[in-house]
């Protein structure tokens, strides 16, 4: 599932600011090579010990990722269901309450993002 209208899609900030925020949040930067990054956040249904994945998509717009002064533009924000042995299914319908634990820590990302 593609989250829209979170107000990060096209928002900038710099890799050292980015990683300091998404990181207070529990985000974690999975893959990334020198152009984009990938931070994602899991989280776990309690009901039925599914995992769900809140991922946001960034593309540097100014420097390299090696650089903590490169600049990145966040692109997509997904969520998804964990699937064996590794991926993400989108079209899984999500549980209200893992889509607004979710959308709230898109909230403070955006927040964290903007000081």
């Amino acid at each position: 599932m593609i989250i829209e209208n979170t107000g990060l899609d096209g928002m900038k900030s710099d890799l050292a600011h980015l990683d300091e925020s998404a990181e207070s949040l529990g985000f974690v930067r999975w893959q990334w090579e020198y152009y984009r990054a990938t931070y994602d956040l899991k989280f776990v249904d309690r009901n039925t010990d599914q995992e769900y994945f809140l991922r946001f998509n960034t593309r540097a717009v100014e420097g390299k990722l090696e650089n903590p002064a490169a600049v990145l533009a966040i692109e997509h924000v997904y969520l998804g269901r964990a699937t064996f042995p590794h991926g993400l299914d989108y079209e899984s319908p999500v549980p209200q309450p893992i889509l607004s634990a979710a959308q709230q820590k898109l909230v403070e990302l955006k927040q964290k993002l903007a000081e």
